[in-house]
């Protein structure tokens, strides 16, 4: 295993460079990183694990960590010099994340030479051609990826001889002519044998160009590499195999599952000794044990195992964080039991919950000024307004995806492709980052928003966008959802207020993030959070919940609403949106980059779901809008 030459911040190694992903360092050299099997070991492949201490990188999320069916989170490791303190060697060094040089394949420099060599996962650093000696052999452009996830060098022999099992073994070259396209790049072998590169990226996951295109009888289907996990072994697969260029954005979608941090106790005492349940090695692992069991357990069971750190607390608190414990992990969804997004709309029901009442706690305080200080207007849309001034969320990696996101994958599948061995109750843990940051909550009204819901112009216009969806997830096997009037209203809204707030506040539009929480009858949500998502463990300055106070609210608001009556590309963009739909999978009706959408790290949807008409209206349906409806 080799280290990048560019070192990466730890939540890079959550999204978008975790596991299975390539970087490129400052040498040039593409590598991959490597499954969570090889984290938390010495630079050198060592074992030693002297003075390693695991404690100082786990992460307590009860919530996500009952939902994921994961014993613990881990921070990815920070690099130490191994330098030697007063009272010792310093703690945890040497850690790395390790890296597999891929692709394997290179092509050398020189151009009279410019012949192919596969070298190991292994190989550090720059290498010249062992043929000629004077070209610097550089990694091929290409890579093959199959919809499960696996990833391997491109079969450029069998590509070359169009034959699934070639039997010439002759040298390979790789030249381009001068042209911009992938024609223009052509392979040859000493047998006289040549092919372009021209159409491999074509296809779709279920049948790819690649594939389909080597003979008129003959498929290549995908052997199941996992270089990652530092092996050249084939798997077994079987699925259809896409050509692509190694950066390319559906070589890799990482997936992530987040949480923002509830209190579990509104007592200061209980909370303490839930929080210590978390931190605590020997706690944690026998109440896993208990709770593995089905035994409730007693103050005097935990005070045998930390009674130092548990003597302040009394055993009535101890019990009664005990009950909390237990019962809380018990009305937790699970996401595999349920699927991801009915899943994830069940897990943010407690969230939706707790944020809409202001909370004194260590890692969630909020505060709300009465809806009337708003105004009349705000208040006949918005039942009430939390302004976050600190909050933190966890982000968790659990699998990642090529080719198409949003696959109906379950979280277990996804869980085994980071790792070579299964987990076991002693290593299962999945890497994650911490944000603190501050954010406006926004309840809407439900009463208004259902009088709205009812409408059948409402209905018209947000069953187009359901059409759309399902033709896409049919053609492109994403995970089937369901949407409801409200959702692209309460998504289109959250987006204007991002693009208003980055003019407002000074942030970058890229430093902002939404969370929706929304559900339709019979057991409704309507919410939104648009929170800063790149804070530090000190959280941000207050820019944004300033921007919620009463003063400033209801103006950028009302601002926020009126931009998005006229975008700069209407009438066109209300006209297109409404015929053909717009934007990733025509999933958009009036939204484009000049009204409501945002950068991609900012929106939960990859920009889809969105129209301005439900928020504020058409030209032909001014009063359409859940804003523009007469009161």
């Amino acid at each position: 295993m080799i280290r990048p030459g560019t070192p990466l911040r730890r939540a890079q190694l959550v999204s978008p460079f975790g596991v299975g992903a390539m970087t490129t360092g400052t040498d040039g050299i593409s590598v991959m990183t490597a499954g969570l099997d090889f984290w938390f070991r010495r630079e050198g492949g060592g074992e030693d694990s002297s003075n390693l201490d695991l404690s100082e990188f786990r992460v307590e999320e009860w919530r996500l960590q009952r939902y994921l069916q994961v014993k613990e989170f881990r921070l990815p490791p920070d690099y130490r010099n191994p330098r030697t303190l007063a009272t010792g060697p310093a703690p945890n060094a040497n850690l790395t994340v390790p890296m597999v040089r891929f692709p394997q394949m290179h092509f050398c420099r020189n151009g009279k030479c410019l012949r192919m060599t596969q070298l190991p996962l292994h190989t550090r650093g720059r290498k010249r051609c062992s043929h000629c000696e004077k070209g610097w052999l550089v990694q091929v452009p290409f890579v093959a990826i199959c919809a499960a996830g696996h990833a391997q060098d491109f079969p450029f022999r069998e590509w070359v001889h169009r034959t699934s099992a070639p039997r010439c073994t002759g040298v390979l070259k790789i030249r381009s002519t001068g042209g911009a396209s992938l024609a223009a790049q052509v392979v040859e072998c000493e047998c006289g044998r040549s092919r372009t590169m021209a159409s491999i990226t074509d296809g779709s996951a279920d049948r790819s160009f690649l594939s389909s295109n080597l003979g008129d009888d003959e498929h290549y289907t995908c052997p199941g590499r996992t270089p990652w996990h530092g092996t050249e072994r084939a798997a077994g697969c079987g699925l259809p195999i896409k050509g692509s260029l190694r950066s390319a954005s559906n070589v890799y979608y990482a997936v992530t599952r987040s949480s923002i941090l509830l209190p579990q106790s509104q007592e200061p005492a209980i909370e303490s000794v839930l929080k210590l349940f978390g931190s605590h090695a020997g706690l944690a692992t026998v109440l896993q044990v208990l709770r593995d069991t089905g035994q409730p357990g007693t103050a005097a069971t935990v005070r045998d195992v930390a009674r130092r750190d548990l003597e302040p607390y009394s055993d009535s608190a101890i019990e009664a964080a005990l009950e909390a414990y237990f019962s809380d992990r018990r009305e937790i969804p699970r996401e595999d039991d349920s699927g991801p997004v009915k899943g994830e709309t069940e897990f943010r029901r407690a969230e939706f919950d707790v944020l809409r009442v202001p909370q004194r706690h260590a890692e969630l305080e909020s505060r709300a000024f009465p809806i009337a200080d708003y105004g009349d207007w705000m208040a006949r849309h918005l039942e009430r307004v939390v302004l976050i001034d600190r909050l933190r969320e966890t982000r968790a990696m659990v699998g990642f995806e090529r080719i198409v996101p949003e696959t109906p994958t379950r979280v277990e599948q996804r869980k085994r492709l980071l790792r070579l061995q299964s987990s076991d109750s002693v290593d299962d843990w999945l890497p994650a980052a911490l944000v603190y940051g501050e954010g406006i909550f926004f309840a809407i009204h439900e009463d208004f928003l259902a009088r709205w819901e009812h409408g059948p112009a409402v209905h018209r216009r947000a069953a187009l966008l359901q059409d759309r969806f399902e033709d896409a997830a049919s053609r492109r096997n994403l995970q089937e959802r369901e949407l409801s009037s409200r959702f692209p209203l309460i998504h289109t809204f959250a987006h204007l207020l991002m693009n208003q707030l980055t003019f407002e506040c000074g942030y970058s539009s890229a430093s902002l993030r939404e969370r929706l929480y929304v559900s339709p009858p019979p057991r409704p949500m309507a919410g939104l959070l648009i929170y800063t998502a790149a804070g530090d463990t000190e959280g941000t300055m207050g820019g944004l919940v300033r921007m919620g106070r009463p003063e400033h609210l209801t103006r950028l608001v009302v601002q926020a609403l009126e931009s998005a009556t006229w975008c700069s590309a209407d009438p066109v963009c209300m006209e297109v949106g409404s015929t053909s739909g717009q934007g990733p999978d025509s999933c958009n009706l009036a939204a484009c980059h000049n009204c409501a959408l945002v950068p991609e790290t900012a929106c939960e949807h990859f920009n889809r779901f969105l129209d301005r008409g439900l928020v504020v209206g058409s030209v032909d349906e001014p009063t359409l809008g859940y804003f523009s409806l007469p009161t």
